[in-house]
């Protein structure tokens, strides 16, 4: 399978526009096109600001989107220099900001630009914010989410319909969601489907109406809910509801990575089955799995993703646990701590907590896993800000 180029994006202004009425109410922020070869989520954010418009649609709160990386949307590519979903990062921003002359990249300055808007949107808030980004893959496919591990993340995508995916966010340093994360921000990616694919923009389309519909912001029948499910449902068919990552498979250009031809995202894998081929050899699926977001494009980092399925009863334990408050046991366990300068960090001594550690941590909503030295783990969680309830 080879991926079809989207076409170059027509030149676009940063924000592509808004949809308020001076009702106080919360806010439904859209980032669209952050990749520049993924033009779908800028015409069905566009889609859905013009149709409230031309009905003045009342509306609590505001609608508000961003194009992401205007440069690469013009050149129909998914980045000029640099990934512009790969830079949020505290440290990674900072470092953005000391660039000057040739070091800098073209996505730095629309980072920059990007930043402004995102602070003077959470600034002049009247109420709780949603933050979606909107992508589409070079693999065929049903739409789905990925989200940070919230409880509040979790209730606003199950509204959705949509299949969810736990923690591609965790696993990928310096995305979009992560900054809004860090700020206690309820945040969403949409994978709508496959770049050209006629659906995509109707998908994604339809995700922004419901999700309008279920933060209160417009009445369900402006939304026309019904229809945006019955859209939503045909292209998701029988595919799982919820998946967790259990694998992602990173890649630079030395690797010379080629991804197996005929995946699609969601597709069952048996375990040695081949994947792809790089320098090193074939790569393999280590266990049955779902393959997600296998890479059918010349730039990215990401050569696919596996996954399995969560079972529901899993995903009531946590919600119970989480409300319980349950990880505040956890530093009691042998070999765990609490990481002094991060109260969202734990840490576990690799020699001593050895038993179901990681499916713990997990379950109790810290997914971000990252080595610290030779001997210890790093569990984070993302926290929600307590007005996201309200959301």
């Amino acid at each position: 399978m080879s991926a079809a180029v989207p076409p170059a994006t027509p030149a676009l202004p940063r924000e592509l526009g808004r949809h308020d009425r001076g009702v106080p109410g919360p806010t439904l922020l859209v980032l669209a096109g952050v990749h520049g070869n993924e033009p779908a989520g800028v015409e069905a954010a566009q889609r859905v600001l013009a149709e409230l418009a031309r009905r003045d649609a009342p509306i609590r709160g505001r609608l508000v989107a961003f194009a992401g990386n205007l440069g690469a949307l013009a050149q129909g590519r998914r980045y000029q220099r640099r990934d512009l979903n790969r830079g949020w990062g505290a440290a990674a921003i900072a470092a953005m900001e000391q660039r000057v002359g040739p070091d800098r990249s073209p996505e730095d300055d629309e980072q920059r630009d990007l930043l402004r808007g995102f602070n003077d949107v959470l600034a002049t808030a009247t109420g709780p914010v949603l933050f979606v980004d909107l992508h589409t893959s070079s693999a065929d496919g049903p739409p789905f989410l990925c989200l940070a591990d919230t409880i509040d993340n979790r209730r606003l995508g199950l509204a959705t319909g949509v299949p969810i995916i736990l923690g591609i966010e965790e696993t990928i340093d310096g995305a979009a969601l992560e900054w809004f994360g860090a700020r206690g921000v309820a945040a969403l990616a949409v994978e709508g489907g496959r770049h050209l694919h006629p659906d995509t923009v109707g998908n994604h389309a339809a995700v922004l109406w419901l999700l309008l519909a279920r933060i209160g912001a417009v009445p369900p029948a402006v939304a026309d809910v019904p229809a945006r499910q019955a859209c939503l449902e045909r292209a998701v068919g029988r595919t799982p509801r919820i998946v967790e990552i259990t694998r992602r498979h990173a890649i630079t250009p030395a690797d010379a990575f080629a991804m197996a031809p005929g995946f699609v995202n969601f597709d069952f894998v048996r375990s040695g089955q081949l994947l792809a081929r790089d320098v090193r050899g074939d790569v393999r699926a280590e266990a049955d799995r779902l393959v997600l977001l296998p890479l059918y494009q010349p730039q990215g980092d990401d050569g696919f993703f596996l996954a399995r399925p969560v079972a529901p009863f899993w995903l009531r334990v946590a919600a119970v646990l989480r409300t319980l408050r349950a990880d505040a046991l956890l530093p009691f366990l042998p070999g765990i701590r609490r990481d002094p300068a991060d109260p969202d960090t734990l840490l576990a001594d690799r020699r001593v907590a050895r038993w179901f550690t990681v499916e713990v941590f997990h379950l109790l909503g810290y997914r971000r896993e990252r080595p610290r030295g030779d001997r210890l783990l790093a569990f984070t969680r993302r926290r929600s800000h307590p007005e996201n309830r309200r959301l």
